[in-house]
């Protein structure tokens, strides 16, 4: 059924926008705006060359650009109805993300959090988003329906199924609930032992907050988050897919525990000294200045660490009386 408003076609696309509107109209479809399949299904009943074909995707996206709306030819399956060297390049892609994602580890500190992570990069990628595309999801942008994401990407969307052999549901979810835990809970230490135990996540999937924080964010060889969202590049992303597609992913240890402060008294490292002549007073200022500050702040780093402990052990306590209540 055509639309009740003439749309503004430009000049060199009305013959290729007027055999769209006529076949929309004779198979009572709507023609603005019009879904991506119903732009499949017009290319696939008026086979032609690929040039031809293109003009007619163009045709159609510039109308529903004029109009204000989402230009149905940007969606994947209409790309790679466009380019057979694309959709080949993407289904050896997916081949080979259907055997990786199985294999990260979702379990495990740090190993987990990469992991899952990294899987979602992948799937996406699989799907068909450019590095920059993944890099600039927000959390409001991918929504779980049945068992398919369905991703925005700028004005287009994007669905992903499980028609690859991966589970892009499951791999979402893994990611979510990470990102739930450490909206109630932030803290990593409490994360790493969650993981370490193997103990279940799922329950803070639904509870994390879908806003406009970035969805993906480097992690450091802590497994330390940025406290100030910020999101992966694409360059990142771009390593990332690689690396794991090439095999050469980089394997995250355990990081080292934390070493006890320097007890007072003990040597500590001497350090080189660079030969400079300074005026006769610096060093008895320098001195005093840090036996002042010896004196005075000796135990600030005893202190700093117990209160870092105490508000990790006293969150823990809450997670177990929580984990407790839902037992019950």
């Amino acid at each position: 059924m055509g639309n009740s408003t003439d749309p503004v076609v430009p000049r060199r696309y009305r013959y290729d926008w007027a055999l769209f509107a006529d076949w929309c109209e004779a198979c009572d479809y709507r023609v603005l705006p019009a879904h991506p399949s119903v732009l499949a299904e017009f290319l696939a009943d008026h086979p032609a060359a690929d040039g031809t074909q293109r003009r007619r995707v163009a045709a159609v996206n510039a109308v529903h650009a004029g109009a204000g709306l989402p230009a149905p030819g940007r969606a994947e399956a209409i790309r790679q109805l466009l380019s057979i060297a694309r959709a080949d390049r993407l289904a050896r892609v997916e081949e080979r993300v259907a055997q990786v994602v199985p294999r990260l580890p979702v379990t495990g500190w740090p190993g987990g959090l990469f992991g899952r992570r990294d899987a979602l990069i992948l799937t996406l990628a699989a799907a068909g988003l450019s590095f920059e595309e993944i890099a600039r999801l927000r959390r409001t942008d991918i929504t779980a329906e049945r068992d398919a994401l369905v991703v925005r990407v700028g004005e287009s969307w994007v669905c992903v199924d499980a028609e690859s052999g991966i589970e892009p549901i499951a791999v979402y979810r893994n990611w979510v609930e990470v990102l739930g835990f450490l909206d109630q809970y932030p803290s990593t230490q409490l994360l790493a032992g969650r993981l370490d135990k193997g103990a279940s996540l799922s329950a803070f999937a639904d509870s994390a907050r879908r806003d406009e924080q970035p969805l993906l964010t480097p992690i450091d060889q802590w497994g330390h988050t940025p406290y100030d969202p910020t999101p992966l590049t694409g360059h990142s992303i771009a390593s990332l897919v690689r690396a794991h597609l090439a095999g050469q992913a980089p394997v995250h240890k355990r990081p080292p525990t934390r070493q006890p402060p320097t007890k007072s008294g003990e040597d500590a490292p001497v350090e080189a000294v660079v030969d400079i002549e300074l005026d006769q007073g610096y060093y008895e200022r320098g001195i005093a200045a840090r036996r002042g500050a010896h004196t005075h702040l000796e135990d600030v780093t005893d202190i700093l660490d117990g209160i870092e402990d105490e508000a990790d052990k006293l969150l823990a306590d809450l997670l177990t009386i929580l984990d407790r209540t839902e037992i019950d």
